[in-house]
Formats: structure tokens, C-alpha cells, sequence
């Protein structure tokens, strides 16, 4: 025991601390990582088709608040969320189901979700999902009607029907043919985990980015820089847009400025705001819609409604 206190002691402090740091929050993860993995693997056979039929009518409040919903139950990380808003625009969606789709889904995976509750808990992580849902919501209702009135151009794509399929029957039998012998159940989980590894990369390279700043940012400096004040607000609205990570990898920065830095609002800030302001969300939604001015507008609408609700976590 004395030679291992030993060695420990004449390595440098900031590696210690990583170290530490990082067996700290695989230590609180470890579960949530492997209910992410069961999870995977059952989304993985849930029809992309029926998620897309689910959305409903575009250019009504209904069928924004089922697109939302999509994104939030749609396990796929920022990056990928993006093929999926491509298809769903190139298949009819409006433009404000695009936008709700794209901002409610990110860091709102089950996967993800399910990680976030290990590291902040169910009272900040459930708070975390309906203000985000109520961002995405009312993103989506603000730009169908900038369409509606001309503003911005509207999905060519987009058709004109009441009728949308119905979902319950396609849920039944969705159910009734899945195999749950022993041998669906193992490659259920085998096929988790293989689509759990960028998700996992990404995790990986957020804990260690979390825990080097632990390791070479004194408390007292970091708690002053991202503490819960106005500036300490858009110093992480500056972070999140410069921090090019993926939504798997923001992750564990958010949730150590809510615990470190006891600035709730600053880690909502920086979940939402990564997603507002990364620029290849922007230049995908400019190739797809062929339109800088709908691209641009994404931030113009949805930062101001991050800075408002990270301002009023930061008060409670």
C-alpha cells in the first residue's frame, strides 16, 4: 500500500486529478451506459418509416409537437440527427417540423438522457427535456409562420393532406412479430452495443475534456468564469459555439458546470446553444434548403430563448 501511495504521489497533480476525475464519473455511469445499450438496440428495430409517418400534418401546432416528440425519442446523436431532418424535409415535412425535429433531438436521445440522469439527477435532466421541447415547439410554430407569411420559403416538397397514417396499429404489429427468444435478445444487445461506439467515442472525449479542466482550471477561477451570473451565462454561450463537439461529448461538460460550477442554466446553455450555433447544422440546413436566410434565422430564433431559460435556472 505504501509503494502504491508512493507512485501515486510522485505523479504530476493535474494527472492524478484526471485520473481520479474520470474513474469518478465512469463510476456514476457505468449503468446508465448499459440501459443505453439495451435501448440502442431496440430503436435500431423500430422502422425509421414509422417515426417519419408520425409526424403528422406540417404547419400545425399538432404536427410541430409530434415532430418534437420524434426528435426526442429518436436515439441518434447531433451529427446524424441531421441525415434524418434531411430526409424528413425531402419527404414533405415543413419548415417548422424540421426545426423542432432538429433542435428537440440532439442531446435529448433515450441514450443520453439516460447518462444525464446519472450525472445531474431526474430534477434537472426531465427540467432539461420540457424546456427544450418547448424551445423546439415554439421554434417550429415561429417558422411556419414566417413561411405563411412569406418571410422565409416554404418546403417545396411539402404537400397538402389531412389524412396521416395511423400509428397505433403499426406500433401492434410492430410488437406482435418481434422474436424474443434468446437468441433476438443477445444480438438486441450485441447490435447496442456496436451502435453505442461513437456515442461512447464521443463520451469518452467529453469526460476527458471535463476532467482537464478540472485538472487546470482552479475551482474558485471556474466557479468565477461559468458561475451562474449574466456573464458567466454567454462566457458559456461563447464556449458552446467555439466547442465543436458532438452532442454525446457535450454531455459531460454541461453536467460538470451544473455540479462544479453550481450554474444550472449554464449547462442547459451549453446542451442547447451548441446545437444553435454549430456551424455544420447551419451549412447542412443551407444545402437542404437552399437558403442562407432560413439557415441564418436558426440561431436569430432559438438563442435568445436558451439565454431567457438558462437566465431563470441560474434563479431557481
Amino acid at each position: 500500500m505504501g509503494g502504491r501511495a508512493d507512485l501515486i504521489s510522485e505523479l504530476p497533480a493535474w494527472l492524478v486529478i484526471m485520473t481520479s476525475s474520470i474513474y469518478e464519473l465512469i463510476n456514476k455511469m457505468w449503468w446508465g451506459l448499459a440501459m443505453a445499450v439495451v435501448f440502442v438496440g431496440l430503436l435500431e428495430r423500430v422502422p425509421r418509416e414509422l417515426v417519419i409517418s408520425a409526424l403528422g400534418q406540417g404547419g400545425t401546432f399538432k404536427g410541430i409537437a409530434r415532430a418534437t416528440a420524434a426528435g426526442v425519442l429518436l436515439d441518434l446523436c447531433s451529427h446524424g440527427i441531421l441525415m434524418v431532418g434531411t430526409k424528413l424535409y425531402e419527404r414533405g415535412a415543413s419548415l417548422g417540423q424540421l426545426m423542432a425535429f432538429l433542435i428537440a433531438s440532439p442531446w435529448n436521445s433515450l441514450s443520453l438522457t439516460i447518462i444525464l440522469i446519472t450525472l445531474i439527477g431526474w430534477g434537472w435532466t426531465l427540467s432539461f427535456i420540457l424546456f427544450s421541447m418547448a424551445i423546439g415547439i415554439v421554434t417550429g410554430f415561429i417558422f411556419d409562420r414566417l413561411v405563411a407569411r412569406g418571410v422565409l420559403p416554404a418546403n417545396p416538397n411539402h404537400t397538402n393532406t389531412d389524412s396521416t397514417p395511423a400509428i397505433t396499429p403499426q406500433i401492434m404489429v410492430l410488437i406482435k412479430q418481434a422474436d424474443y427468444s434468446p437468441n433476438a435478445i443477445g444480438k438486441l444487445l450485441w447490435d447496442g452495443l456496436k451502435d453505442s461506439r461513437m456515442v461512447f467515442r464521443w463520451l469518452f472525449f467529453g469526460i476527458v475534456l471535463a476532467t482537464a479542466i478540472r485538472a487546470f482550471i482552479p475551482l474558485d477561477t471556474y466557479q468565477a468564469l461559468f458561475g451562474p451570473t449574466v456573464a458567466g451565462l454567454f462566457l458559456t454561450l461563447l464556449a458552446a459555439t467555439i466547442i465543436e463537439v458532438c452532442s454525446e461529448g457535450s454531455t459531460p461538460i454541461a453536467a460538470d458546470i451544473i455540479t462544479r460550477a453550481a450554474a444550472p442554466g449554464n449547462g442547459f446553455t451549453f446542451l442547447m446553444a451548441g446545437v444553435a450555433t454549430d456551424y455544420t447544422e447551419v451549412m447542412v440546413i443551407r444545402d437542404t434548403t437552399r437558403s442562407w436566410k432560413i439557415a441564418l434565422f436558426l440561431p436569430l430564433i432559438t438563442l435568445p430563448q436558451v439565454l431567457v431559460i438558462g437566465w431563470f435556472l441560474n434563479q431557481v
